[in-house]
Parts: structure tokens; C-alpha cells; sequence
């Protein structure tokens, strides 16, 4: 049985959105916390000054320790015209946490941070009825792979399990539908191992909920080689994830929208969903920065649109508000990628 949205209302905004134009997803939250610079009493607060783990770092607890902070940069995104806003909560999950002994605020920290760019959403259609902003609510890749081992003299060792993995990500889902959001996107997916199990954790969330919610999945291509750090190709990964409908397909991060265009446009010849794609600001340079202009990076993506790759584009490393801004104005003029889901139907 195919389980109803859980708001069909707002699941058909976002449809005719994307059937008039490309959506604008915003850029990279730690390039914009790194800007702040933040020291270590920003991350503590007042509820964690006698935590005995050093916390600077960890950008997700910001939500808690930041607000002001976060929701800040959530509507500087949302001022320069980005449709879709991502959580904060790249590594707020029961694995990644553990580094910092807070495994156990996992849940809280997606809950909050949903509402939190629910809340600077919701101010901006106030503002604009007309053009509703959508949360995407953020399930990163944790710090373990399912996969391959990180012992080479063992090679059938692993950190983690597929249920250790299901159990966390399932866990965040929980925080992150509580919270608001309007779609989950599983990102940045290195091993598509554990995207599976994200994929399992939120369609077990799905099912105890009696609705569902769009679901973008979100790869991303290690090297020149053209695979995830996995091993596999762009068409291999789509066939790997397809099972589970998702609302859009794409890839993020590791590289600039140069090197990363050959591998969208792989994607898209044989995707029957929906493209997203939202890559680096360029290569980081030997300080591990980014230094691509918003210009020069927006003049790479217009090509995107050009030749009628994608649906939903934005920017990962490195990418501010200004090379959302400039993203947004160049691909304006450009019909999106038309959905193939009917064709394969």
C-alpha cells in the first residue's frame, strides 16, 4: 500500500514550483558558522558550560547553544530567493555524536533545528504568500561506512552496522518530522550502503506514521574516477536507490560544478525523477578553502540549465548567499529538467 503525503497541500506547492521553474536550494551552512568565528563559549552556552568534551566544532549543536546564529543564516538564504532551506543537521546523529559525548540530544538537536528554519520560512511567505519556501530536513552520511573497512590489515571489520545505522538515522528522522520539515534529503552519500539503511530508518519513520514526505537522496563523486568513495558509477547509484521512489536524485559536494557537471549530466540520462545538484565552490585551495567567485561559479551552472539538467540546484562548500544569488539570477530564465516519472510509469 502507497502511503498518502502527510500534506498533500503543500506536496503539490512544491510540484507546481518545480513544473514552472529550477528551485533554488541554499548554500553551505559551515561556511557560513566558519565566517562567524565562533569560540568554543558560542558552542558550550549556558546548558553545556560543564560539558567535559571540548564542543567547538560541532556546528549542529549550534541550534541549541545559537539560535539567533543559525536562524540568521537561514534567512539570508531565504532573502536572496532560495526555495528550499536545509536544516542544520548534517551530523546530528546518535553516531556522529558520540564524538562529543551528546549521542543523546540527537533527537532534540533535529527537532529543533527543523523548527527553527520552519520558523524563517514561514516569516518569508508571511512576507510573500505567493512564493511558498520549503524545509528540507538533512540526514548526512555520519562518520562510519557500512561498507569498507577502515582496518586495512582486517578488511572484513567494521565500524558500524547496517541496524546501528538504521537506529540512528531513524532517530533523526523522528526529530526532523516533529519538527516541520517539508521533505527529508539523504546527502552526500559516500556509501550508498548506508543510504540504504537511511532509506530503510525513514521508511520504517513513514510507515508508524501512516504518511509520507518527499525524499530526496543526494550522492556525492569522491574523485576524477567518477564513482563514490563505494565504488560506484552515477548510473550504478541511481539504480541502487531507485527502489525507494524518490522525489529527486542528485549529487553534492567533493566537487566544484566543473568537475561535477559530467556527472549530473550522467545522472540525468538515465533518472526518471526529479535532478537535484548542489556542488562545491570550486576545489578547496591548500588552506582547504574555496575560492570561487559567485560570478564564475554561476557562469558553470548556467550550463546546467542550458542543457536541461536539473530541477533543484544549489551550492555545497564554500557557497554563500552571494553565489546563491548569483545561481538564482542566471538560471531564471531557463525551463526546469522535465519529470520522466510519467514516461517510466
Amino acid at each position: 500500500m502507497t502511503l498518502k503525503w502527510h500534506d498533500p497541500e503543500r506536496v503539490a506547492q512544491l510540484d507546481a514550483a518545480l513544473s514552472e521553474r529550477i528551485l533554488l536550494l541554499d548554500g553551505a551552512m559551515g561556511t557560513m558558522i566558519q565566517a562567524a568565528g565562533l569560540a568554543e563559549d558560542d558552542y558550550r552556552g549556558r546548558r553545556f558550560a560543564d560539558h567535559p568534551d571540548d564542543l567547538k566544532g560541532n556546528n549542529d549543536l549550534l541550534v541549541l547553544t545559537r539560535p539567533d546564529l543559525i536562524s540568521e543564516i537561514h534567512r539570508d538564504f531565504l532573502a536572496v530567493g532560495c526555495d528550499l532551506v536545509e536544516t542544520n543537521t548534517f551530523n546530528a546523529n546518535r553516531i556522529s555524536q558520540a564524538d562529543y559525548a551528546l549521542e543523546d540530544l540527537s533527537e532534540e538537536i533535529n527537532r529543533v533545528a527543523a523548527r527553527l528554519a520552519r520558523e524563517a520560512c514561514a516569516g518569508f511567505e508571511e512576507q510573500n504568500p505567493h512564493k511558498p519556501r520549503f524545509v528540507v530536513g538533512i540526514l548526512g552520511p555520519t562518520n562510519r561506512t557500512a561498507s569498507i573497512s577502515p582496518d586495512v590489515s582486517n578488511p572484513g571489520y567494521r565500524a558500524v552496522t547496517f541496524d546501528d545505522l538504521v537506529a540512528a538515522y531513524r532517530e533523526a528522522t523522528r526529530g526532523l518530522l516533529d519538527g516541520g520539515v517539508d521533505l527529508i534529503m539523504i546527502e552526500t552519500v559516500f556509501d550508498t550502503l548506508n543510504a540504504k539503511a537511511a532509506v530503510f530508518a525513514v521508511g520504517d519513520e513513514f510507515e508508524a506514521r501512516g504518511r509520507r514526505w518527499p525524499l530526496m537522496i543526494s550522492g556525492t563523486i569522491t574523485d576524477a574516477s567518477g564513482r563514490t568513495l563505494s565504488g560506484q558509477t552515477p548510473e550504478a547509484f541511481y539504480y541502487s536507490v531507485a527502489h525507494a521512489r524518490p522525489y529527486s536524485v542528485g549529487f553534492n559536494c567533493a566537487l566544484g560544478a566543473d568537475q561535477l557537471k559530467a556527472h549530473v549530466r550522467a545522472l540525468s540520462r538515465v533518472a526518471t525523477t526529479r535532478i537535484s545538484a548542489h556542488p562545491n565552490a570550486g576545489l578547496p585551495n591548500e588552506f582547504g578553502e574555496y575560492d570561487e567567485s559567485p560570478e564564475d561559479m554561476a557562469a558553470v551552472v548556467r550550463s546546467y540549465a542550458e542543457e536541461g539538467l536539473i530541477n533543484i540546484i544549489g551550492g555545497c562548500c564554500g557557497t554563500t548567499p552571494r553565489h546563491l544569488a548569483a545561481i538564482g539570477e542566471v538560471v531564471a530564465e531557463f525551463s526546469p529538467r522535465p519529470n520522466r516519472e510519467a514516461e517510466a510509469a
